[in-house]
């Protein structure tokens, strides 16, 4: 109600006081309207601040917050509004009173899975902190905010205030190059943790829980594919626990205490297996050691005969779900070139299909019917994939731009072969790593990708 969201933005307020008060909700809107411009933004916090500035304090009326509240619904709800555009707005604003500022305050952004900004040199820092350093400030949590806003929030404050205590400590040295080549070598970790739980907490608001488990599974498998799916297996159980446990946690060291134990197992079951994930475990630092399994690239290909999928009956029963998860884990050691985003169809068609069959009368026949429906064409995809893919990793970007070019079909206008041509490395430039970003790379392929009429990879689309 009315009274608690009062409350608790007071509580904010007089304990954090109002300038950390003004960063957090600059951090907190930049995460959630993560399109919005540095403007729009600017003007939302400013009304917000000047809102529990005014209602926060001894004296305002008790009505006061609710009266300011409302104006600044009525506000956004006008034609031309200063704050962050959403598709959402015009639905909410037919309704009034409370029902409308609930409305509104959940509207949100989806993530941005590319960053946009990119970290300048120490001179460019220096030289933007020394002309104005709130102003600095002020667009550099709103960058930071709006790129990494998957990751916990206690880590993305604490990265944020780490970052700008270096700046301002730095700019001030009378060796400023040194001084930031310490002071990151001291962030390291921070850094690291943002990078790793923001990737990790996207997909998983991406997936949920059962399909992040999914993912994990599959990765891990392509990675070290001499592990069996019972040891890696309960890893992507862990992982996904964790994740649901740590990404919406305001505790101060959820992420950083989990994580830490989870790579501390990954090691342990993993590090005997593969003399890679043994060299990324030898550190001292295990946030350190987690970060090099995860660039670790796939191997080629193990010399395996081809994945029996399960039998129908067993998708529905009690452990169906595992008999799933264990084929997924055989096709990606197969494929290490494709990413659990193209993989992923797999998954969700698996899953609609034992939720449309496993309550029907015959759920065997409704499955078998629903593999000679999907079943070649799911697999000539992925096959698809691992080609392109395959092929991405094995040339230089310009090289493979060419081979792709020169894959699509013949009888194409140069125009659209430019075009086509640039779309598809683009794709596989995003997608074709192992921590591809999944909404984007599920949009770009959706309505399915078709092979022309050699086969080619380059028709993904």
């Amino acid at each position: 109600g009315k009274d608690y969201v009062r409350d608790k933005v007071c509580q904010e307020y007089r304990t954090l006081g109002k300038e950390d008060f003004r960063a957090l909700t600059i951090v907190m809107n930049s995460r959630k309207f993560s399109n919005a411009s540095f403007e729009e933004i600017s003007h939302l916090v400013r009304e917000i601040v000047s809102l529990a500035e005014t209602c926060c304090a001894e004296s305002a009326e008790p009505s006061c917050y609710d009266d300011g509240s409302s104006a600044l619904s009525a506000k956004s709800c006008e034609a031309g509004a200063p704050f962050p555009q959403h598709g959402g707005t015009g639905a909410c604003c037919t309704h009034t009173g409370l029902e409308r500022k609930l409305c509104l305050a959940a509207l949100q952004h989806p993530p941005r899975e590319l960053p946009r900004h990119a970290e300048p040199s120490g001179d460019e820092l220096c030289a933007r902190f020394a002309q104005d350093p709130k102003g600095f400030a002020d667009r550099y949590l709103y960058e930071f905010a709006s790129d990494y806003g998957q990751a916990p929030l206690p880590v993305l404050l604490g990265a944020a205030r780490s970052f700008l205590s270096m700046v301002s400590t730095c700019c001030m040295s009378p060796a400023p190059t040194t001084c930031f080549l310490k002071e990151k070598l001291q962030r390291k970790t921070l850094s690291l943790l943002t990078l790793l739980s923001n990737r990790a907490c996207s997909r998983f608001s991406a997936y949920g829980k059962d399909k992040m488990k999914f993912s994990y599974l599959t990765t891990l498998a392509q990675k070290t594919p001499s592990a069996s799916f019972e040891e890696i297996l309960p890893l992507a159980e862990d992982a996904a626990e964790l994740l649901a446990q740590c990404c919406d946690s305001a505790a101060e060291d959820c992420m950083q205490k989990q994580l830490s134990e989870h790579a501390t197992k990954v090691c342990g079951a993993l590090a005997p297996k593969d003399e890679r994930v043994a060299g990324c475990c030898k550190g001292q630092n295990v946030l350190q050691s987690y970060f090099c399994i995860a660039a670790l690239r796939a191997p080629g290909a193990p010399q395996l005969p081809k994945p029996q999928p399960p039998a129908s009956e067993r998708l529905c029963g009690k452990d169906g779900a595992l008999h799933a998860l264990r084929y997924f884990f055989e096709v990606a050691r197969r494929h290490p070139s494709v990413p659990d985003v193209f993989l992923g169809r797999l998954y969700d068609t698996c899953q609609e299909a034992r939720e449309q069959c496993c309550a029907a009368k015959d759920a065997a026949a409704c499955i078998d019917n629903k593999k000679q429906q999907v079943r070649g064409k799911l697999l000539a995809f992925v096959a698809q994939v691992d080609e392109l893919c395959s092929l991405y990793h094995k040339l230089d970007f310009l090289d493979f731009k060419q081979q792709v070019k020169e894959a699509l079909a013949p009888g194409t206008a140069p125009e659209r072969l430019a075009e086509l041509a640039e779309r598809r490395a683009e794709l596989a430039s995003h997608c074709c790593e192992a921590n591809a970003p999944p909404r984007y790379c599920a949009r770009q392929v959706s309505g399915g990708a078709r092979p022309d009429a050699r086969g080619s990879p380059a028709a993904l689309s």
